[in-house]
């Protein structure tokens, strides 16, 4: 254990250190837990941003400690994964489904039920949340009840209406170039950057998919994949909710965490688990 923080609802949050299951070995891990008595039926598990070639469980810290009081104190487990300048895809998703698997085996070492299992992610991370979910389909395991895309990187082609035209905005054309710089080092090989496990959005099969909450914001140049992507759910049959917020400054490098922070972020993803879980919605902003 390395810290602890106390809410205004008198619940405790231990945030502790662990290493979790990859696909090729042992990765770095944070598990946020209420230190209430029992288990919880509920685990998130996480993934951060960076562009498939940076960030750390570090990043979201601050974000994850609000989801978790904010979501009723599940338990929620940030992984970090294979950044694609040690191993370009797919390393990073076999990871992914790798923490996935394992979580699904050490609910006691989590402190959780195994009822509901939760994947998540912002940016990057979001991608390897989506495309853990096909994982998951396609190999008959672990089964998820939701997935939780917060901006996510979806089109490795960078060519929706959204993201075209940001570099008409000189202050935020360098989000357009950070993410094919981020690309071409995650998807070396052209032809990877068709398959649906480097962009879902290209995937034709998206039919038996756990539901889905899909955040984008209003000046985000990823905003377009993120509605498309939920379309295409929409239209394969998969409940899916998708939210457009309102315009966040993201021209700092950990911007988009703390866009995530608001209450906007916060209040849809506590009303989208507590709907998985059928009980009442949380009060309303």
């Amino acid at each position: 254990m390395n810290a602890q923080d106390m809410d205004n609802t008198k619940h405790t949050l231990i945030v502790s250190e662990l290493q979790v299951g990859g696909a090729e070995g042992p990765l770095a891990a944070r598990l946020y837990k209420a230190a209430a008595d029992g288990k919880r039926d509920v685990l998130i598990v996480f993934f951060h941003g960076g562009g498939f070639v940076d960030g750390s469980i570090d990043e979201p810290d601050v974000f994850l400690r609000h989801l978790a009081a904010a979501s009723g104190y599940p338990v929620v487990l940030s992984s970090s994964y294979t950044l694609a300048q040690v191993k370009p895809f797919p390393a990073a998703v076999e990871d992914a489904h790798a923490v996935l698997a394992w979580a699904k085996k050490n609910k006691t070492k989590l402190g959780w039920t195994g009822k509901r299992l939760l994947v998540a992610g912002i940016e990057a991370g979001a991608n390897l949340a989506a495309v853990s979910a096909l994982m998951s389909r396609d190999r008959a395991g672990p089964q998820l009840a939701g997935q939780i895309l917060i901006m996510p990187m979806l089109d490795p082609g960078l060519s929706t209406c959204s993201m075209r035209e940001m570099p008409t905005c000189t202050d935020k054309a360098k989000l357009v170039n950070e993410c094919a710089a981020a690309y071409r080092g995650y998807l070396p090989h052209a032809a990877d950057r068709s398959h649906p496990y480097a962009s879902p959005l290209q995937s034709s099969r998206l039919k038996n998919l756990p539901p889905a909450l899909i955040l984008s914001t209003e000046d985000d140049p990823l905003r377009d994949e993120a509605e498309a992507y939920g379309a295409k759910l929409i239209g394969a049959g998969v409940r899916t909710t998708v939210r457009r917020l309102p315009p966040a400054q993201l021209q700092e490098p950990n911007a988009r965490n703390e866009c995530a922070c608001t209450d906007h972020v916060l209040y849809e993803i506590a009303n989208f688990i507590a709907g998985l879980e059928g009980g009442p919605a949380p009060p309303g902003r």
